[in-house]
């Protein structure tokens, strides 16, 4: 229960966060060049910072394990995830990577942050490693109608790739940082909450709200991005036994969080529909505020049977 509570603080507080991305945005005070500053920041910057800080702890055999289990359990979920979409919306590419893939690292991560500590961050590592990948894959196949599209490099020089590098030469190392670049890090790392959702905010302040809000296939998407694969994710986590608790609850927030942000990207450079693909973002991301704590609270109501 003090999850569930801490969770719908944090929402609440992340869409208040958004209502001041919107409201500057709108007033002139960030401009659309200052809102690529601001994304290029979250993802050269601050999510980074947030993956590498979450390998700052002692190399235990537990540890090991439990990032073994959680990459390969991160595997499976987001191949689920991309199987139901692919059934759910079979002539809709933006539907199809929409339900494929979350928003693990722009709102997933602040809610683990706050309801189970960065320790847990930890344990989402590879679920957002597999994210990116299915999306450099799958889901520009998707988006282009062709088989392919995958690039090593662009694989290997992704910043979360050398985040994710980065943290584990450190775990597996048990290296000292020194305090001023860990302090450097924590700092940096603290941005992405707030910068998130300022563009959240400035994503909403784009739209044409009047026609997005009457949208069937936006609420279409998100019942199957919010329940549906939220639903299988209870059950596929199940079979973990209570000592991972922190572990399953982290990973289901990664999997029943709204669409990626990151299909806005993709959508532009395929010459798909940019606006629709916000337009999933926006609604998926308003809707989770209520879905996450309820969701939340039943997979912890299954587990306990």
């Amino acid at each position: 229960m003090d999850t569930v509570l801490t969770l719908v603080k944090q929402t609440v507080t992340m869409f208040l966060l958004a209502g001041v991305g919107f409201a500057m945005f709108k007033s002139g005070k960030i401009t659309k060049e200052g809102s690529k500053s601001i994304g290029n920041i979250l993802i050269y910057g601050s999510l980074p910072c947030v993956l590498i800080s979450s390998f700052f702890i002692e190399k235990t055999q537990e540890h090991m394990i439990g990032l073994a289990i959680s990459a390969a359990l991160g595997f499976l979920l987001v191949l689920m995830s991309i199987l139901v979409g692919k059934l759910c919306f079979r002539e809709d590419a933006i539907a199809k990577f929409a339900a494929a893939f979350s928003n693990p690292g722009f709102f997933g991560i602040p809610l683990i942050l706050a309801s189970l500590g960065s320790g847990c961050v930890f344990y989402v590592a590879g679920f957002i490693a597999c994210v990116n990948l299915g999306q450099w894959t799958y889901g520009v196949a998707v988006m282009t109608g062709q088989k392919g599209g995958f690039s090593l490099k662009r694989l290997v020089t992704a910043p979360f790739a050398i985040a994710i590098a980065i943290g584990l030469a450190i775990f597996l190392t048990g290296i000292e940082i020194p305090g001023i670049l860990k302090n450097s890090i924590t700092a940096i790392k603290e941005l992405n909450t707030p910068l998130a959702m300022f563009t959240v905010g400035i994503y909403l302040a784009q739209t044409d709200l009047k026609n997005m809000f009457f949208k069937k296939s936006l609420y279409s998407i998100s019942l199957v991005r919010l329940l549906v694969i939220p639903a299988l994710a209870i059950l596929l986590l199940w079979p973990l036994p209570a000592a991972m608790l922190d572990m399953k609850i982290a990973l289901f927030i990664a999997a029943a969080c709204p669409v990626g942000s990151n299909i806005a990207v993709y959508a532009q450079l395929h010459n798909q529909d940019y606006a629709y693909s916000v337009e999933t973002v926006i609604i998926s991301t308003i809707l989770a505020i209520v879905t996450m704590p309820i969701m939340v609270s039943l997979a912890q109501m299954v587990w306990a049977l």
